[in-house]
């Protein structure tokens, strides 16, 4: 059972996805949110698997309220889904590089949502890597981080853990990479885990925004 919990200042929506996160198997809403204050409150209090974020709303926005449920997660910390209405959007863009592993199109189709909450919860793969892919190499280059920590250095990285990030901010899946690299699928896996501690980030999204933040990969390239 995936536990989630929806946050959107829109009740019309909020309902919505409720209702059709209730009615399938599988899925358990532990709580409903309408702004990002709230969201932090109930993420403490329920500790849901995945949290639906809607990413522009009034007050604490999307971006803050991931920040904060990521910092004040105690266990393991929730998947973030970040909910937006266009692919290509700046705001999207900050709450992946705050931790959100991956984001979907308010519009898109019951089916699609459910199999996106699935993806993120499994933590195995970005939903749609290739569309976040395209909005990360939008933005990578254009916001300038503020008081925040520099990148830290791919050089604690081995060789093949390098070549794994590169060819998952390509957009990638797990199996093509182990394809293209001929090894398991589960050593892909080992190799972005161990990325991912060594670097100190909490998702796939995260490594993907790392990669062309420090120039490993470039847009277009």
């Amino acid at each position: 059972m995936i536990r989630v919990l929806v946050v959107d200042d829109q009740f019309l929506i909020r309902a919505g996805l409720v209702g059709l996160l209730d009615a399938a198997p599988g899925f358990e809403v532990v709580g409903e949110a309408g702004d990002g204050e709230q969201a932090v409150r109930l993420a403490a209090q329920t500790r849901p698997d995945v949290v639906l974020m809607d990413i522009r709303m009034p007050g604490v926005n999307g971006i803050e309220a991931t920040e904060q449920i990521l910092a004040e997660a105690t266990d393991r910390p929730p998947r973030v889904l970040v909910l937006t209405t266009f692919d290509l959007d700046e705001y999207v863009y900050g709450a992946l590089r705050a931790g959100a592993s991956g984001f979907l199109l308010k519009d898109s189709g019951p089916e699609r949502l459910l199999a996106a909450v699935t993806a993120v919860d499994g933590g195995d793969a970005l939903f749609a890597p290739s569309v976040t892919r395209r909005l990360v190499e939008a933005f990578a280059h254009q916001q300038k981080p503020v008081d925040t920590a520099p990148p830290p250095d791919l050089g604690v990285l081995t060789s093949r853990e390098v070549e794994v990030l590169r060819l998952t901010a390509r957009g990638l899946s797990n199996l093509e990479i182990a394809d293209r690299l001929y090894i398991s699928e589960a050593t892909v896996k080992t190799h972005l885990n161990r990325t991912m501690t060594k670097l100190d980030l909490g998702s796939r999204a995260q490594a993907v925004v790392l990669a062309y933040e420090t120039g490993l990969v470039t847009p277009g390239g």
